[in-house]
């Protein structure tokens, strides 16, 4: 084409961009009056031009027009026509464009038709942009033509590759039930060409259902036998002299996505084929033929490490790749460490690995930082109980030449090893302050966070911390965080310094305020209260007391709210002196028993079964070499080093593994608390707590470093990551049929306390309703009414998910009050637009509505806050009407249920039992106490029936009742309008028929004792599953609890939790200040809740309400008032977790009060940990919290 080849010259003889753009408008506008012209054009012209078109994309140009004629040649009679066709189609086109769909017809007669050229063209053509329109028209035509014995080996292979092409796009038009046999016949092919095809097609159909396929393994081995002894291998298909590598490499891959071989025929088959795979690969100076041995090599490596061969088979694979260690090539270096890491998971290789452990360590020091995180990885997971001391220290001294791209990584892996497998806890210390003094910017928060709980909860190791930290503090130059852990711990436990020079009180305080300058802000705030900690473990010492006042009162006008609002209140406690201060700022207690978030960060590459490592390495090579999406199965992970938790509750040193077969915990964590609720976040920086912190004597003051925002970095997907919703709440939840929400409202309106038990399907809540809106335009991915169902039990959770929109809600609540916050997410890639939200009023409650957003960027979350309060005992769960508009333009309206109920206003109670029995009689008679008999309910053991009270908030008071048969228990209610009303509750069991019991409440208030009783009946009758949960029973991290309040705001005494069952009764309160360790939760003060500076409740750590998981945004405290206490404003809790969000309050006593301290209003973004004081405009005693 004389045309076209002028064209082209013309193009490359340009000079510069610019000429090109120039001539190539110009051809196109040529082209374009062509095709407009009337008269029509020749074929020849037709595909002259089609052909300028395809050489102007390919030089990377848009061309707009001309499809239509491209498309057309398809159906051109002449093959030089039909090819320009097929091939600009392929080029100009995808899948999606709507001109493919006037050629099916077209290139479903080319691909039936006798002519082989124009099948392989449409065949190609399908095979590079069918859809799944293509799918359903052609398909079957293609299966015929690949199982044709007719058709030629060209056409056959091309086949194979079109239909992997439309499976990938419909899964569906390949059959289960006939296509096995078919593809076994397929692998008898001798043509090389063929089974390479058919063997593309395999991995995606045994990828996707594998069971379907074990007819193809016998066919597979003997494909590798053949290729293995080179038998019938036409020279074509030979690679550098390797019988076809591509066919060996994908043959044993489709291998391991079957189960382990168990026929012995078979598996000596292929076990000697892998033999001669592992003796005859050497090293060779040819690259390509490097390559294709070594990429064999390693696929079975991978497939001995599947099949779970011989112990002999594996110490020559781990030979192997020890010898590959030390040769030139980097890559093949890096591939044998990285299959070194894989064969960790394989039993009785360990040991061998091990071997060249010098070697490994070796790789660190290489120049390809590829290598050396390999490296790392592979001396992390071969770390044990017996090496772990030799890995730790080439860390350490690796840390100090290691990249700074790799020493985040590796300080977190080093603090995990030396956690893990410490033998003795004062070398862990040593670790982590060495961690600290080489790497201390990429030592993260937690690391010092857990080295402080280890040393806080193990006395013997409280003395050689200290010295080792002070000696360390005293060098010229010392990085910020080990100030932070030195204050704490110097703090904490400088008494417990031998009497030697330089050990003084005088001198600890010297030591660290010389480096007080030299900090931020929040470590300053840190150091405050370590001062006020020396001031009080020290003997008498006017000069030390002199030097402490000094700096108190200097810095009692900083600009930082948080340091100001410390040097206040600590200037005002030494001032005052005596028992009381002794008692505020006394030892800090030990830390609940809870699994590190170190090691819950730990890297997922351990295992124990070669099962474990084929799972996973079908898992990682699915998304790259499966061509359709796989879906592994779940294995359970081996577990952690093994390591027992110190008697008296600390962490101890791990145990060297015994012979016996137990699942070992981790360091500092139970069996029964090894694994946190379902409900509580998956990896924050602070632990939630899975027990009641131990009683203590008195209120005692925590070192916590302020403004800390290290929390606010993780975001997680949607609302998955930020809830850590309980995966059988959406993930295992029945998909809603179209009829189903109204029939699920009634059953979960009947757990929401509606009057008379009997009558409780008359509250018919309408949990999902969407009557407004087309028939089936959008239904929920799950069940609406059990997702309500849980959320009535715990504090965060999926309130509603639809394909779009996914609703997740935290909330929190101190009785009558609650804030909660809805997280919508769009789960779509465009924007959710039109938002609007309302609630109709509700009897009893009070719920306002926060302003809402009106659009939902795509993928991403927009949060609504909502105030709610209890203005009389609450009986029916607040509506939400909700509705958006899809990017489609359809209307969505939703009717959803806040999860409110009368538990959202209890708090658990502790009564002996003389004053239980003594109020139980005086309320003898209706309607003060109710009674209601229950017959046909689920038979559960008294224990769980106890869960599901301590989940409504009603606590169990165990060994009360003279009838070991029976439950007695109380509760607090708390409403705006009456002061708060103890309820009494005693279910009546008959051990012969656990199906009927008989359930008895009281009260003072009639209307109470009847909503207790209904509320109880009705979720004793439903039972919703996820309740019965292990119970926080009178716990601190228990939201609703009376870990959230110290005093009722109506000014009665507070009826708080006790530590646990057998706890006695509430002491009077104690209003003292409390600042806590980042992951500790607030220490119990004897009788009460503790209360931080000036009434504003402690948040349990990790719990921290400043958006999603503490990550900022909008807070979750009520708007509240309340008076009592020092009146001094306080730290609120843990770094990153602090509460957030507009929160009006006045604390320390009502504005204006003659005592009370200091008023104070405002507000406090979120994730700031612990808010600080700053002046208000009306002086001193006016201000805000940040």
């Amino acid at each position: 084409m004389r045309g076209l080849s002028v064209f082209i010259s013309d193009i490359r003889n340009c000079q510069n961009k610019e000429q090109e753009r120039l001539r190539v408008d110009k051809e196109l506008a040529n082209i374009r009056t062509h095709f407009k012209a009337e008269r029509k054009l020749t074929p020849y012209e037709k595909k002259k031009y089609v052909w300028k078109l395809l050489y102007i994309f390919m030089l990377g140009y848009d061309v707009d027009f001309g499809h239509m004629e491209a498309v057309s040649l398809i159906s051109a009679p002449k093959y030089a026509e039909k090819q320009v066709g097929y091939m600009v189609t392929s080029c100009l086109l995808n899948e999606s464009n709507d001109f493919l769909r006037l050629v099916i017809n077209s290139v479903r007669n080319d691909i039936i038709g006798r002519n082989e050229t124009f099948q392989c063209l449409a065949l190609t053509m399908v095979g590079n942009i069918g859809g799944k329109e293509f799918s359903e028209s052609v398909a079957p035509d293609v299966q015929k033509l690949l199982l044709s014995s007719s058709a030629r080996p060209l056409v056959k292979k091309k086949a194979a590759l079109c239909l992997l092409r439309l499976f990938r796009k419909n899964p569906d038009i390949i059959s289960t039930e006939t296509w096995p046999q078919r593809m076994a016949s397929l692998l008898e092919e001798r043509n090389i060409g063929i089974l390479l095809a058919a063997m593309s097609l395999l991995v995606a159909l045994v990828a996707a259902n594998p069971e379907a396929y074990l007819c193809c393994v016998p066919k597979c081995v003997k494909v590798l036998e053949r290729l293995s002894k080179c038998v019938d291998i036409p020279q074509d298909y030979t690679y550098y002299a390797i019988p076809s590598p591509w066919l060996q490499v994908k043959t044993m891959r489709v291998l391991q996505y079957f189960p382990s071989i168990e026929d012995p025929s078979i598996r000596k088959s292929l076990l000697e084929v892998l033999a001669r795979i592992l003796q005859g690969t050497e090293v060779v100076k040819n690259v390509n033929k490097n390559n294709a041995a070594h990429a064999i090599l390693f696929e079975a490596l991978a497939l001995a490490m599947h099949m779970d061969a011989e112990r002999e088979v594996m110490q020559h694979c781990v030979a192997l790749l020890g010898k590959f260690l030390g040769v030139r090539e980097p890559n093949i270096r890096y591939l044998a460490l990285e299959n070194m890491a894989r064969m960790l998971m394989v039993a009785d290789v360990q040991d061998d690995i091990r071997s060249f452990q010098s070697q490994i360590v070796h790789s660190l020091k290489d120049p390809d930082i590829s290598i050396r995180r390999r490296a790392l990885d592979l001396l992390y997971g071969l770390c044990d109980i017996d090496n772990a001391k030799f890995i730790v220290e080439q860390l350490l001294e690796y840390l100090t030449i290691a990249d700074f791209v790799i020493r985040e990584e590796l300080t977190l892996k080093t603090a995990i090893l030396a956690e893990k497998f410490a033998v003795e806890l004062p070398w862990y210390v040593d670790v982590i302050l060495c961690l600290i003094e080489r790497a201390g910017d990429f030592v993260s928060e937690d690391v010092w966070y857990r080295v402080v709980q280890i040393v806080t909860n193990n006395d013997d190791l409280q003395p050689y911390a200290a010295s080792s930290v002070l000696k360390l503090i005293r060098k010229p130059a010392v990085h910020e965080t080990m100030v932070k852990v030195g204050s704490y711990i110097l703090g904490e436990f400088s008494h417990l310094l031998p009497a030697q020079p330089g050990s003084t009180p005088a001198d600890v305080f010297a030591v660290l305020h010389d480096k007080f300058h030299t900090v931020s802000i929040p470590t300053r705030a840190l150091m405050l209260s370590a001062y006020v900690k020396l001031a009080v473990r020290s003997p008498p010492d006017d000069a030390l007391h002199a030097k402490l006042m000094a700096v108190f009162t200097r810095y009692e006008s900083s600009v930082d709210a948080e340091v100001q609002q410390r040097a206040v209140e600590y200037a005002s406690l030494c001032r005052r002196g005596g028992a009381a201060m002794a008692d505020i700022v006394a030892d800090m207690p030990k830390f609940p028993e809870r699994e590190s978030s170190l090691l819950r960060k730990a890297p997922d590459n351990e295992g124990d079964s070669a099962e474990v490592s084929a799972v996973k390495l079908r898992a990682q090579q699915g998304n790259a070499l499966a061509l359709v999406p796989v879906t592994a199965a779940k294995h359970p992970s081996a577990p952690l080093a093994p390591a027992a938790a110190d008697s008296a509750g600390g962490v101890g040193p791990v145990r060297r593994p015994q012979p016996a077969a137990s699942a070992d915990v981790t360091p500092s964590s139970p069996p029964s608390t090894a694994q946190p609720p379902p409900s509580q976040p998956p990896a924050s920086l602070v632990d939630e707590p899975a027990a009641a912190p131990p009683p203590s004597a008195g209120n005692e003051l925590a070192l916590v470093p302020a403004g800390d925002t290290a929390a606010a970095s993780a975001v997680g997907d949607l609302l998955g990551e930020l809830l850590s919703l309980d995966p059988s709440a959406s993930a295992s939840a029945p998909t809603a049929a179209p009829g189903a929400p109204a029939a699920a409202a009634g059953a979960v309106g009947q757990g929401l306390g509606s009057p008379g038990g009997a009558e409780a399907g008359a509250m018919a809540l309408t949990l999902f309703d969407q009557t407004a809106a087309p028939a089936a335009v959008v239904q929920p991915l799950g069940s609406v009414a059990e997702w309500f169902r849980a959320l009535m039990g715990k504090d965060s959770g999926v309130l509603y998910e639809d394909p779009h929109l996914q609703i997740g809600v935290k909330s929190e609540w101190k009785p009558p009050h609650g804030r909660l916050v809805l997280f919508l997410g769009n789960k779509e890639t465009a924007p959710l637009t039109a938002l609007h939200a309302s609630t109709p009023p509700t009897a009893g409650l009070r719920v306002i509505l926060s302003p809402l957003p009106q659009v939902i960027p795509p993928r991403a979350q927009i949060q609504l806050p909502v105030e709610a309060a209890a203005v009389l005992v609450p009986r029916d769960a607040p509506r939400l009407d909700l509705a958006y508009t899809l990017p489609s333009g359809v209307r969505v309206p939703l009717r959803l249920h806040l999860p409110v109920a009368l538990s959202k206003a209890l708090l658990p109670a502790s009564l002996s039992s003389t004053d239980f029995f003594a109020r139980w009689k005086t309320l003898s008679a209706p309607p003060h106490k109710q009674q209601v008999v229950l017959r046909g309910v689920k038979p559960l053991p008294l224990p769980a029936l106890a869960q599901l009270l301590a989940s409504l908030h009603v606590n169990p008071l165990p060994n009360l009742d003279p009838n070991p048969n029976n439950i007695v228990a109380c509760c607090t209610l708390h409403t705006e309008t009456t002061p708060p009303t103890l309820l009494l509750a005693r279910l009546e069991t008959d051990p012969t028929d656990r199906s009927q019991l008989r359930l008895t409440c009281a009260s003072s208030d009639p209307t109470a004792s009847a909503a207790l009783k209904d509320f109880i009946s009705d979720n004793i009758s439903e039972l919703p599953p996820a309740w019965l949960q292990p119970p926080p029973v009178a716990t601190q991290q228990q939201q609703g609890g009376a870990a959230m309040l110290a005093l009722p705001w109506s000014g009665a005494p507070a009826v708080s939790s006790p530590p646990g069952p057998t706890a006695p009764a509430p002491a009077a309160p104690q209003h003292a200040p409390h600042m806590m360790l980042p992951g500790a939760a607030p220490p119990p003060a004897a009788g009460m809740a503790p209360m931080p500076y000036g009434g504003m409740p402690m948040q349990p750590p990790g719990m921290g309400m400043g958006g999603p998981m503490g990550m900022g945004g909008p807070g979750m405290a009520p708007p509240m008032q309340m008076g009592g206490g020092m009146g001094m404003p306080g730290a609120m809790g843990p770094p990153g977790m602090g509460m957030g969000g507009q929160m009006p309050m006045h604390m320390g006593g009502m504005p204006g009060a003659p005592q009370g301290g200091m008023p104070m209003g405002g507000s406090m973004p979120g994730a700031m940990g612990m808010p600080g004081y700053r002046p208000g405009p009306g002086g001193p005693g006016s201000g805000s919290l940040l």
